[in-house]
């Protein structure tokens, strides 16, 4: 047992040595939130099961506190609200449930963040096309390889997995990143 821990332990720090690659484009991504929320825009966050939870996680960070007591900075999940989508999931079905949402409560220049280990949820998909319709900038964060979401999103995070495990512990990461450097732009010691 010990030796599987230890290389399960290897793995992900093996991963999160490579995730450096994907610097530049974490940095984009913290850029693009901090200049929406400067101009009164929120972030708007969404992901299925797991990424579910990320999703909801993240957007609390933003809304409560990081690390610091603050002002809430605007942000939202679209996977809370049981009720919109189980009746939108009915009425119009599953793989509308966030973009219906999007088209109710997002605005030009709001941030969508959408988190799928694959790449392919088609509610997922469906929600960065109609965020580019509206005039919301779509970051995706999602795992190695090139999918359809990396395709059509203005910035793709691609983490250095294709292990559902290994890709959520590195956006959780990235996304705790990127809501601590912006409490910290907002509220830190200047």
């Amino acid at each position: 047992m010990k030796k599987k821990i230890k290389n399960y332990l290897q793995d992900v720090s093996n991963n999160f040595k490579l995730l450096d690659s994907q610097s530049e484009n974490i940095e984009i991504a913290i850029n693009e939130i901090i200049e929406a929320l400067k101009a009164k825009n929120k972030v708007i966050f969404c992901g299925n099961g797991g990424s579910a939870a990320d999703s909801q996680h993240l957007s609390a960070e933003l809304m409560g506190r990081y690390k610091l007591d603050r002002k809430p900075l605007p942000a939202i999940s679209l996977t809370v609200d049981t009720s919109a989508i189980t009746a939108i999931g009915n009425d119009y079905g599953f793989e509308n449930i966030f973009s219906r949402q999007l088209e109710g409560i997002g605005i030009k220049n709001d941030v969508l963040y959408a988190t799928s280990t694959s790449g392919e949820s088609e509610n997922i998909i469906k929600a960065v096309e109609k965020a580019k319709k509206i005039g919301i900038f779509t970051i995706s964060v999602t795992g190695k390889n090139n999918s359809s979401l990396s395709k059509i999103s203005d910035l793709t995070i691609q983490v250095p997995s294709n292990e559902t495990n290994y890709i959520q512990e590195m956006h959780i990461a990235i996304g705790q990143l990127i809501c601590g450097i912006v409490e910290e732009e907002f509220f830190g010691k200047k």
